[in-house]
């Protein structure tokens, strides 16, 4: 036997499924947005105008909104995997 799941009733199981979803969703955001920061050679997010500011040092706009979009997709994985862990213990 596997191990004993407790969902207490159907509004459980619901709301269960759909921070399930979420988190799927929140997931793949977060793999793509990880995707688009650049690297050491420049990344994915120079195909997306990230590379555009040429021979100036440091962080541009567009760095600085992808790093505030990460951070913030980031605290939602973090909150519905708790959830998650909350609702099937």
């Amino acid at each position: 036997m596997g191990p004993c799941v407790r969902v207490p009733c159907e509004k459980g199981r619901l709301l269960a499924s759909v921070v399930a979803a979420l988190h799927a969703l929140v997931s793949l955001a977060l793999i793509f947005l990880i995707l688009l920061h650049a690297g050491r050679g420049g990344g994915v997010s120079d195909m997306f105008g990230g590379g555009m500011s040429g021979g100036f040092s440091g962080s541009n706009v567009v760095e600085k909104n992808l790093d505030r979009i990460t951070v913030a997709v980031s605290a939602v994985f973090a909150v519905t995997t708790v959830t998650l862990t909350w609702l099937w213990r």
